[in-house]
């Protein structure tokens, strides 16, 4: 007899997770009020010194629920908390200060939480529940992943689209009808990534590949970044968006060095290193169908991210998206997108240490890196953020087009120096 309102962060990702929230008896909706209007009124109920990302959803929940639609008497607002000194802890706050401004502070506030921090009467999460929302943000991944590659070489417009759609609707049905199997979930992946890979595009049309780093609802929400993805793919680029998995992974490893350098407890690390071995285990039929594919990589372990950040900065800096984002970076110049943008709301202090304070760094280790810094405000100039991306997107072109000069000049120079050659 409840609604319970969740705000909207990565559409590719939550379309498949409000189905599982359905079947588990819950009536979640997840908002789609991802709008202009949204960002208004989240100017209104929180402090115009808090970060964008507070803004947007405090914006999306209020504008939802004064909108007249919902029975305020029967209605709940769901929001993840982690317990860190960042916005994902101080969300909820937010959320509670903003209905008492409005004069509902008799909406309950539901806190997903894994240490306890708050209590929520009514909300249990279960084992399958969890397992199968599990298994949506690795299906989400994996369809973001495929689609954000095939899509800038499609031969017919809109088909890749097309694709994507078809295979979401049958990843609700495996998530939804019945007993979610592994035997079901490999299947599905395997399907996923084979159905991309025999996907007709532009074999020899080569364009830059583009990676997204940052804050982590500017970096998937659409509003938030302006449509970053369908941008780059606009100017000829091929975008390249890191998965939510690692990121999960990466908040449970934070807890390896708050034991052997901050004195925290042993059975904290050890249920972490537990939980990042479920995660690996619930993602591993994605990534054994990524390693079978001809297009397609499988994500990297956490560990290997945590080794190629800590050239840079140290693993102790967890706050915000913390060591995490630095080890993206690197993760995507090793894996052929050195063009990348760095995203981060203006008043995201933590990320701008992170983000463009080691990008100097990256540049001098890896000398052909082209990362821009861009911040997204709700004041922010969308031309100044255009022109800086365009500049980018302009070097990535000729970075391309050298390295493609000098493949085509290599086979040349071979034949040249041969005894046959010679001859």
């Amino acid at each position: 007899r409840w609604t319970i309102l969740a705000p909207q962060m990565s559409p590719i990702h939550f379309d498949l997770l409000q189905p599982v929230f359905n079947k588990h008896g819950y009536n979640v909706e997840i908002l789609k009020n991802d709008n202009r209007t949204a960002i208004d009124m989240g100017l209104k109920y929180v402090n115009n010194d808090a970060c964008f990302p507070s803004l947007i959803v405090v914006g999306q929940i209020m504008d939802a629920i004064l909108s007249g639609k919902y029975d305020t008497d029967r209605l709940a607002v769901m929001m993840t908390q982690t317990g860190g000194c960042c916005r994902a802890s101080n969300y909820v706050a937010f959320i509670r200060r903003a209905l008492d401004k409005a004069g509902l502070s008799h909406i309950p506030v539901i806190s997903l939480n894994a240490n306890g921090m708050e209590k929520n009467p009514g909300f249990k999460t279960t084992l399958p529940m969890l397992t199968d929302a599990g298994y949506s943000l690795v299906l989400g991944d994996l369809l973001m992943k495929c689609l954000y590659r095939v899509r800038p070489y499609e031969l017919v417009p809109g088909s890749a689209n097309e694709l994507h759609s078809r295979l979401r609707e049958k990843c609700v049905r495996c998530l939804t009808e019945g007993r979610v199997t592994r035997k079901r979930i490999r299947e599905l992946c395997s399907e996923i990534v084979r159905d991309f890979d025999e996907f007709p595009i532009d074999e020899e049309l080569k364009k830059p590949r583009v990676g997204i780093v940052g804050e982590i609802l500017v970096k998937y929400m659409p509003l938030a970044n302006n449509n970053l993805v369908d941008l780059l793919e606009r100017e000829g680029a091929e975008a390249e968006v890191p998965g939510l998995m690692s990121f999960l992974m990466y908040g449970l490893y934070n807890s390896n060095y708050k034991h052997e350098f901050l004195g925290g407890k042993l059975q904290i690390k050890n249920a972490s290193n537990t939980g990042i071995r479920l995660l690996e285990w619930l993602n591993a039929p994605a990534n054994d169908a990524l390693r079978e594919s001809r297009r397609f990589e499988p994500a990297l372990p956490i560990s290997e991210i945590a080794g190629y950040a800590k050239p840079y900065i140290s693993i102790g800096n967890q706050y915000g998206e913390g060591w995490f984002l630095t080890g993206e970076m690197v993760e995507l110049i090793h894996t052929g997108a050195p063009n990348i943008v760095c995203i981060q709301p203006f008043a995201c202090l933590p990320n701008h240490v992170v983000g463009k304070g080691v990008i100097k760094a990256l540049r001098t280790s890896f000398p052909q890196a082209n990362i821009v810094a861009v911040d997204y405000d709700p004041g922010a100039s969308e031309v100044n953020q255009l022109n800086r991306i365009k500049l980018m997107l302009s070097a990535a072109v000729k970075n391309l087009e050298a390295e493609s000069s000098a493949k085509r000049k290599a086979p040349m120079l071979r034949q040249e120096k041969s005894p046959a050659a010679a001859k």
